[in-house]
């Protein structure tokens, strides 16, 4: 009887540890399974930053695609990149202040939403922010350009803020410019008539300066250009004046410009040879007469009093890749402007050539160098000084910037 009683008792808590199974299983599961449900599906997984004080780029690798909003704030300048909830899996050191960018910080920002903040140096505005996918297994990227802008324009942008209200950010549209000044922003094109001031450049036997002919026909390009809609034309320079290489160059990236043609008419001790050439950025030189003439440009800063700058090493891989990305384009923009004046301007033998100009080393702006002819030569000479020939040289190359212009937002939407 005692054993029986036992017994009972050992199947009584046999049965209460059964129930208490079943209401785990019944209660408990369902529980973890809902909260399992909750984690965040979206994975930030890297961040890098590259650029300088006037223009940063920003990337994002994400796993899968992001629903991205974007906010503009104010006393400190921030930028804020909100999303739904996200693991981060970002490295502390890519986050060290950058560029433009002082500080980030990430986190959850609520429920359900994650946000990456971006505080800066001072007024900035966003262009080029795209979201695209990789391939079928390396998930999504953000890329946006940060560059520095004016107080007044960062007010308009904040304007456009609506007081607070996020934009969102739609694959199909690009550049955001288009979102945070209420239109498209305007595709610019830099151009830089050479030398200038104290440095007068070539000189030709008839006494033609460089210097005088370059802006005449910059000024002649710009008018040519400023006849196509939507398109933003500047110059470094609209008169007789002294520029740096340096300064050349961030004209170009202050302005926000998708291009910067570089104009000179150069001397060689060969009569000979005539004809356009359209130069390239390479450390290498393709030719002597492109190393040679490479030489000469670059101490355009000595003949003008000043000590040239030491260009900075490529520290960074992500700045290293928008250098080669923006060199793509400008080789794309050379070989179509060879193409455009072949036939209708003379060129000289192998058209395009490319040498260690120091005006063409802007990181994020596609740039070439053009040589209108030689002041050596006594054709190229008469050439230079002749309207109706500037005026077709002109245009050749207005149809050359007019495909490259096209074709750069095509490029660019077709990432997305």
């Amino acid at each position: 009887m005692h054993i029986g009683t036992r017994h009972c008792e050992s199947l009584g808590k046999t049965a209460l540890r059964v129930i208490a199974a079943l209401f785990v299983l019944l209660f408990w599961l369902p529980a973890s399974h809902a909260a399992a449900s909750m984690a965040p599906s979206l994975s930030a997984l890297t961040f890098r930053m590259a650029g300088d004080a006037q223009r940063t780029r920003v990337i994002v690798n994400f796993d899968q695609e992001p629903q991205i909003s974007l906010l503009l704030l104010a006393n400190p300048y921030r930028l804020v990149l909100d999303m739904p909830e996200a693991r981060f899996g970002f490295d502390d050191s890519s986050l060290a202040a950058r560029g433009l960018v002082t500080s980030v910080r990430y986190g959850l920002a609520g429920k359900g939403r994650s946000r990456i903040i971006l505080t800066m140096k001072g007024p900035f505005k966003v262009e080029n922010l795209n979201v695209y996918r990789l391939d079928e297994t390396r998930g999504y990227r953000l890329m946006a350009d940060i560059v520095a802008s004016t107080e007044e324009e960062f007010r308009t942008a904040m304007t456009g803020n609506r007081t607070g209200s996020s934009f969102g950010l739609s694959r199909q549209t690009s550049p955001l410019a288009s979102r945070l000044f209420g239109d498209e922003k305007p595709f610019t094109v830099m151009i830089d008539p050479g030398h200038g001031g104290i440095d007068s450049g070539a000189e030709s036997v008839g006494n033609l300066k460089e210097k005088d002919l370059t802006l005449a026909f910059a000024r002649e390009l710009r008018d040519r250009l400023a006849q196509e809609k939507g398109m933003r034309v500047l110059m470094t320079r609209d008169d007789d004046i002294f520029l740096r290489l340096s300064e050349r160059v961030r004209l170009a990236r202050e302005s926000g410009a998708d291009l910067f043609i570089s104009i000179h008419a150069d001397k060689i001790n060969q009569s000979d040879i005539r004809g356009a050439t359209v130069y390239t950025i390479s450390d290498k030189a393709s030719d002597a007469v492109a190393h040679a003439m490479a030489e000469r440009e670059n101490k355009s800063d000595t003949l003008g009093g000043a000590v040239p700058e030491e260009q900075p090493e490529v520290a960074d891989i992500l700045l290293d890749l928008m250098r080669r990305e923006t060199h793509s384009f400008s080789l794309i923009f050379a070989e179509d402007v060879v193409a455009n004046l072949r036939g209708k301007i003379a060129l000289i033998n192998n058209p395009h050539r490319f040498a260690g100009f120091q005006v063409l080393r802007a990181p994020d702006v596609p740039s070439v160098l053009i040589e209108l002819g030689y002041l050596s030569n006594k054709e190229d000479e008469k050439l230079l000084t002749d309207p109706e020939w500037r005026k077709l040289f002109a245009d050749r190359i207005a149809l050359a910037v007019k495909n490259f212009e096209t074709g750069k937002r095509v490029t660019t939407l077709s990432k997305q």
